[in-house]
């Protein structure tokens, strides 16, 4: 397991009110107020730390979008007969209101990172929703036979209903 990097806190008379932390090398430096309380510093810290953790994994992200490419061959063989094939298949952070969207116009698909979290079948069952809408723009009866086959759509609906309630 690789070392988590070594954290500096550099406190400052000059800064009155903001924080800021970046990574150089092997350390994460992070610039506070000097007049900000010991039991300020941890948490602040704490919480700039994993701002800047999260930053990191978003950009290493597209190394992730392979699999999920692999992801989605395995699904459209097994439930579209193969027929979808996308032309990329990644993660993005900018959809908050949608789970995954596609364009029939490049054959794109994007899956909110608030999948990520999710159970395996919840992910599957919305790239195979995205899938099946590169052959059926729509959500008519064509399309709900498309999606038929996949065997957790109930539930994978019912736990997406559930983390949209739970989060308005």
């Amino acid at each position: 397991m690789k070392d988590a990097p070594r954290i500096e806190v550099r406190r400052s008379s000059r800064r009155r009110r903001t924080v800021q932390a970046r990574r150089e090398g092997d350390r994460t430096i992070v610039m506070i107020p000097a007049s900000m309380s010991k039991a300020e510093e941890e948490r602040v810290v704490g919480d700039l730390v994993a701002k800047l953790d999260a930053r990191v994994q978003r950009r290493r992200a597209p190394q992730a979008d392979d699999d999920l490419m692999s992801r989605a061959s395995d699904l459209s063989a097994r439930y579209l007969a193969g027929a979808a094939r996308p032309s990329s298949v990644r993660w993005v952070g900018n959809q908050h209101k949608r789970w995954g969207s596609c364009s029939t116009h490049d054959g794109s698909i994007r899956l909110s990172d608030r999948l990520r979290p999710m159970p395996g079948y919840v992910v599957d069952y919305v790239l195979l929703h995205e899938l099946a809408h590169l052959l059926e723009a729509d959500h008519g009866p064509r399309f709900q036979q498309l999606l038929s086959g996949y065997e957790r759509r109930e539930r994978a609906e019912g736990f997406l209903e559930a983390v949209s309630w739970q989060s308005r």
